[in-house]
């Protein structure tokens, strides 16, 4: 009998691609997303690629009651995958409240589920952005966090240290995930990062721009203390990404987890800076990008990038995409997604 997840947030970047990794780990899915940022259209995609119809709901989790309704539908659930959460870094500057209200309070509602429910796994997207401006990098799991730069930020710290205060008194094991950059798109080129508001990201940024959705592409700050004055990220590729997030929980499932509660680091232990990401594009692609150099952003931190180490040695994860995979991947779903779609 196939154990049964449910995924928040599922037909957005993340939560969609990593249906598709626990698809072919023979796992049964529930989704559940509001559309906030995201498009019913992506389980066709889904299904496009899996061969399988995916059960999900029009649900906003912030709505504890229509998540019980859920949860008491469908029975047994092994595990909870929850990414659903607002994430824009420069929106959260703007209005903080917003992210507060969403990201905290729905994840109080996922944990009183997981409690009443007797959840076994949760699964918690949690990010980079917890380590604030750290000193140094790479940064491991156990660099102090420094105060968050942005209010999405401090929604991850308050989320994790939420959970810290919480699961002890449950009985679900958790593993928060701190992720850094995800980018790139699904190898069949049938699935990929499509928000319905304008990407904040960089990577569909420059694809935006590359197909002519945008007039010019804006790097945020050029006078930062890095190789190149642009910031420095360690970008991640989707299909990794959601790997990590079927190893886990199957990580947890198979009962090799001996500790409640676990957190790793996700990304590939290197940092690239936006223009060395821009040249990337520009190589692999072999295409112009027009861009210019602009004001740094309210709440970006000049650079970040992993120690993934503890995951690789507790579970034996290992990143297989680089930046070219990254850059090809993208371009190829941006041409793809494009034909029928215009950003305003």
């Amino acid at each position: 009998m196939k154990e049964k997840i449910l995924v928040t947030g599922g037909a957005g970047y993340i939560g969609s691609h990593t249906i598709v990794d626990l698809y072919n780990q023979g796992y049964e899915l529930i989704s559940i997303d509001n559309y906030i940022n995201s498009d019913s259209t992506t389980y066709s995609q889904i299904k496009e690629i899996t061969g399988t119809e995916v059960t999900h709901y029009n649900i906003d989790i912030c709505d504890k009651g229509a998540l019980e309704e859920v949860f008491k539908k469908h029975g047994k659930i092994s595990g909870v995958i929850h990414f659903a959460a607002l994430k824009a870094v420069g929106e959260s500057v703007e209005e903080p409240l917003k992210y507060y209200h969403n990201n905290i309070n729905g994840l109080i509602n996922i944990l009183s589920v997981c409690k009443d429910f007797n959840i076994d796994s949760l699964i918690f997207s949690s990010s980079c952005t917890v380590y604030g401006i750290p000193e140094s990098s790479p940064v491991d799991e156990n660099t102090p966090l420094q105060p968050a730069a942005s209010p999405y930020g401090a929604t991850k710290q308050m989320g994790e240290q939420i959970i810290k205060d919480c699961i002890n008194k449950m009985n679900t094991k958790c593993i928060m995930l701190r992720y850094f950059n995800p980018a790139g798109a699904h190898p069949s080129g049938c699935m990929g990062e499509s928000p319905i508001n304008k990407a904040a990201n960089l990577v569909p940024a420059i694809t935006e721009t590359a197909i002519g959705k945008r007039e010019q592409l804006t790097v945020f700050g050029g006078d930062y203390d890095t190789r190149d004055g642009s910031c420095v990220r360690d970008y991640i590729h989707i299909m990794d990404l959601a790997r990590a997030h079927t190893m886990a929980l199957g990580h947890i499932l198979s009962g090799k987890q001996k500790v409640q509660l676990d957190i790793f680091n996700l990304g590939i232990g290197s940092g690239a800076t936006v223009l060395e990401v821009i040249e990337a594009f520009e190589r692999v692609n072999n295409a112009k990008l027009n861009y210019t150099m602009g004001p740094r952003r309210p709440g970006d931190v000049p650079a970040i990038y992993s120690n993934y180490k503890k995951i690789n040695h507790t579970i034996g994860w290992e990143p297989q995409y680089g930046i070219e995979d990254i850059m090809s991947t993208a371009w190829i779903w941006e041409k793809k997604r494009s034909k029928n779609s215009i950003i305003e």
